[in-house]
């Protein structure tokens, strides 16, 4: 790996670090692309590239949530209630996705779905919609159901599940700074049950680049958890003071970049 890759990753991995903090993303919508990039400029083919980015940016987040739900506890914001209920369906989801579909799809078809969900999740950041007064939080089994969907999602795009879970929790009338917390802590349990299902699904990958272990390219890791877990407090405080509204759309703007990205890997794969 070249100096000028090092520097590369540590900032995206910075970057990451504090918009998990700041927006409760897992940093999967940033790093995916940035990663593929990396990889590809290695000799790697653009199919399996982005698939090995897709499951380290996953890895990642298994660090960075923890230092971010640390940070968020500090302010009392992390529904906990929540998080228990949207875990069982997560591990589910998640699942499924990583041993199962992830194996199965094409590395392009999966930049596709990846671009869909971070235009998504960019365009519900610029309408910021208000929900219904009334609406409530369902049940045991919605909940399951939700969380369901949200790791099995979170394990095809490589992503901290944010992009479905804030939406869905603010749509419930859930304050924006808890949905935000909450979505932090639910990274968590998805990264950890995504990144099982890969370790086991990418033992017999062939043609990895130097120093993989399965999907997982581990310079990759190594850099970009060290320094996402030391920014992520930093965007959890900022958080609590910022306008948050307003940087989601600058955000959102960087994503449609992002995903413009992902596209032309996908077809040109």
């Amino acid at each position: 790996m070249t100096l000028d890759s090092f520097f590369i990753l540590a900032l995206i991995g910075c970057a990451a670090g504090f918009m998990a903090g700041l927006l409760g993303i897992g940093g999967g919508l940033i790093m995916v692309p940035f990663i593929t990039y990396q990889l590809t400029q290695q000799g790697v083919s653009s199919d399996l590239a982005i698939k090995m980015a897709i499951v380290t940016s996953m890895s990642t987040i298994v660090f960075t949530s923890v230092s971010s739900i640390r940070a968020h506890q500090k302010h009392g914001a992390i529904r906990w209630n929540l998080v228990r209920g949207l875990t069982p369906g997560i591990i589910l989801g998640g699942g499924l996705a990583s041993l199962w579909i992830f194996s199965i799809l094409k590395g392009s078809t999966l930049a596709v779905l990846f671009s869909l969900f971070v235009i998504f999740s960019a365009t519900q950041m610029f309408l910021n919609k208000r929900p219904k007064p009334t609406r409530q939080l369902p049940g045991f089994k919605g909940l399951f159901g939700m969380g369901s969907v949200i790791g099995f999602l979170s394990g095809l795009v490589g992503a901290g599940g944010a992009f479905v879970s804030v939406p869905f929790m603010t749509w419930c009338n859930v304050a924006i700074h808890n949905a935000v917390a909450t979505s932090a802590a639910l990274g968590f349990p998805i990264a950890l049950a995504n990144v099982l299902g890969y370790i086991i699904a990418g033992q017999n990958v062939a043609n990895l680049p130097a120093y993989s272990f399965g999907y997982i390219w581990l310079p990759a890791l190594a850099i970009i958890a060290s320094c996402s877990v030391l920014l992520a407090p930093w965007g959890a405080r900022a958080a609590h003071r910022l306008p948050v509204a307003q940087l989601k759309r600058v955000f959102a703007s960087v994503l449609y970049l992002l995903a413009a990205y992902m596209l032309y890997t996908a077809f040109s794969a």
